[in-house]
Parts: structure tokens; sequence; C-alpha cells
């Protein structure tokens, strides 16, 4: 059952913020100043799933970090869209794009730069660790923690509600 309180069988798509979702809000720097991602690998597991299942998965983020489009492809995601300085014309160009309707659509955020987006989208959610403007807007609080499974989270509940959830070959392999 769905802690969610939106109906889920009506997503067909969700984008992502990296930093403070996708990975905790504290990045450790390399030697050469460049930021260094931890990543979740239920995360990573749930995101290649809803890609073999259909869903349309975009990275969303401010960051300017190859390793960030090496990782989210390798999981078969391809809409990875790196510098957004401003998110909202980007995820309203995406959503066109698809042909996706905002009541399709979670966007999945942390911090101010994510907030008109969110605004936005069918579903918002957030991590437990939101910023406080962040958290109340969002419609569902994961009570995980960015970079600690907050996809993992929502991803898991969008696909059980559509029964697709261990009832498909995809799910038992990456």
């Amino acid at each position: 059952m769905s802690r969610i309180d939106y109906p889920l069988d009506k997503i067909r798509a969700i984008a992502f913020d990296v930093d403070g979702v996708l990975s905790p809000s504290t990045i450790p720097l390399g030697a050469d100043g460049i930021p260094t991602r931890m990543v979740n690998i239920k995360d990573g597991y749930a995101l290649q799933l809803a890609v073999k299942l259909g869903y349309r998965i975009v990275i969303i983020t401010g960051a300017d970090t190859p390793n960030i489009r090496v990782r989210f492809n390798a999981l078969g995601i391809k809409d990875i869209i790196l510098k957004a300085a401003h998110k909202l014309p980007i995820f309203q160009q995406w959503m066109t794009t698809n042909g996706l309707t905002p009541e399709e659509v979670a966007f999945v955020g942390d911090d101010i730069p994510d907030m008109q987006c969110m605004l936005h989208a069918g579903l918002s959610v957030a991590p437990s660790d939101a910023a406080e403007d962040i958290l109340d807007i969002a419609r569902y609080i994961s009570p995980c923690k960015g970079g600690y499974g907050v996809a993992r989270d929502l991803l898991e509940q969008i696909i059980r509600a559509k029964g697709e959830w261990l009832h498909n070959e995809k799910a038992f392999g990456w």
C-alpha cells in the first residue's frame, strides 16, 4: 500500500535533482577540486527498472560534473540536463517534448532551485532532510534523507501501484 496521497497510476515520468536527492547534500571535493558524489545502489536498481518498464526519467541538475552523466547513462537514463541554472523552463520543455501533462509527472527536489518545478509537477516529492521551504510544499516527504533511498522509495511505490513490482521478468536483473 502506498504512503503517497496521489493517484500513482497516473505517473508516467519522474524528474530528479541530484545533489541532496540522488546523492547526499554534503559532497567531498577531489584533489582536483571536482565534487565526488556518493550514489545509492537501491536507488540505482529502482531507476534502471523504471527505465526498463517504460517510465520517462530525467535528471535536471545545476551541477556540471561529467561523472553524473556517466552514472545515470549506465542506468539507461538518456535525459540528463547539467548546468540547469533555471530549472522550470527546462522541465516544461522536457514535458512538452515527451507529451506529458503535469498530472503525469513527479518532481523530486530538495532546495530552492527545485521549488518552481515541484509546484508545476502533479506530484512533488522531497527527501526528509530537504530545506524547510521545500518540505512546506512537498506533497510527499520521503522518510529517506537525500542520497539514502529517496528514488527507491518513490519508484517502488509507483511501480507497485501499477502492479509491476516483482511481477515482471525485468525486475530480476540489471
